[in-house]
């Protein structure tokens, strides 16, 4: 009976253990940009882009950037997350792991109880935790999420349809705004983006995909900032020492609009929401068997900047929530 009741308090700290780390542990998918948010958006940077028609519940705050928090940029009190995983995330997955395998090895979180009584006390204790982890990532996303996020501005879709985006060339409340710090933050102005411009946005959404399948760094670099044409090496040579190749194809744009258009100085940028659909394929690279296969639709908000004379090249990608 003690034997059966330990095997069961094992198997039920096991699974809690995976359905903790599953949610905890990031997520990382295979096309450019890993399936994080990253790159630069000059004075925007740390400021989550808000909520479109495309992207409903607006963009992630970057994690992983060249640009560095500077007064005036992003919401007052804003730190930038930590690069590559959200912030709590690998603290109270340790946290949680370390208490489910002292678990395993009868000590419990807090002590032991016995038979029955002490299986029905794990679960408890599990169920706690989980509980109290998910309050304090919500507390910890909510207390990253700019202010303004969400605030309603006009819009253009990417249907050929030319809109202004407001004073200062995006949403209200933006670092164009206000002052912080005693310092005067970057003067933004507004950028018109129309059908011209809408054009080279998706055409770039498929040249760099196509770009990195082929893992075409020279087409990379003439597409995007330096600062992603390193996240892109970054990701090629990690994928080069696990022996694949990732070979992306039929890239198309089901549904795209503008989030934000501005100027800071002799830039201009563009941040845009698009839901388009791709076949994601991971290939060994000596003998070219499939590991891996996925076809599926992803929406992200891309930020394309240009510079007077030049066209427009890719400077971050961003997740939606």
């Amino acid at each position: 009976m003690l034997t059966q009741i330990s095997r069961r308090r094992r198997v039920a700290a096991l699974l809690a253990l995976a359905t903790a780390l599953t949610v905890a542990a990031p997520v990382v998918e295979a096309r450019p940009g890993g399936g994080g948010s990253m790159g630069s958006r000059g004075s925007r940077t740390f400021n989550a882009p808000s909520a479109t028609p495309t992207a409903p519940g607006g963009g992630m705050t970057m994690q992983r950037s060249q640009t560095s928090p500077s007064p005036g940029m992003g919401s007052p009190g804003m730190q930038a997350p930590a690069q590559g995983r959200r912030f709590g995330g690998g603290f109270f997955a340790g946290l949680l792991g370390a208490g489910l395998i002292g678990a395993l090895l009868g000590g419990g979180f807090f002590g032991g109880l016995g038979g029955l009584a002490s299986m029905i006390g794990l679960l408890f204790q599990v169920g706690l935790v989980v509980v109290v982890v998910m309050l304090a990532l919500r507390f910890f996303r909510r207390r990253n999420e700019p202010a303004g996020a969400g605030a309603p501005y006009a819009r253009s879709s990417l249907d050929g349809q030319q809109g202004p985006t407001g004073p200062m060339g995006g949403a209200p409340g933006g670092p164009g705004a206000g002052m912080f710090g005693g310092q005067r933050p970057p003067q933004n102005r507004p950028v018109q983006i129309g059908p011209n411009d809408f054009q080279a946005f998706e055409r770039l959404l498929g040249d760099i995909q196509d770009a990195y399948s082929r893992e075409d760094r020279v087409t990379l670099g003439n597409l995007s900032t330096p600062e992603m044409v390193s996240y892109f090496d970054e990701e090629l040579r990690n994928n080069a020492s696990r022996g694949v190749v990732n070979k992306i194809t039929d890239v198309k744009l089901l549904q795209g609009d503008l989030a934000e258009s501005w100027g800071e100085d002799r830039t201009d940028y563009a941040t845009v929401a698009m839901r388009y659909a791709l076949k994601d394929v991971m290939v060994e690279r000596a003998g070219g068997r499939i590991v891996s296969t996925d076809s599926s639709e992803a929406t992200e908000l891309w930020t394309f900047q240009r510079q007077p004379g030049r066209g427009w090249v890719l400077s971050a990608i961003q997740q939606t929530r």
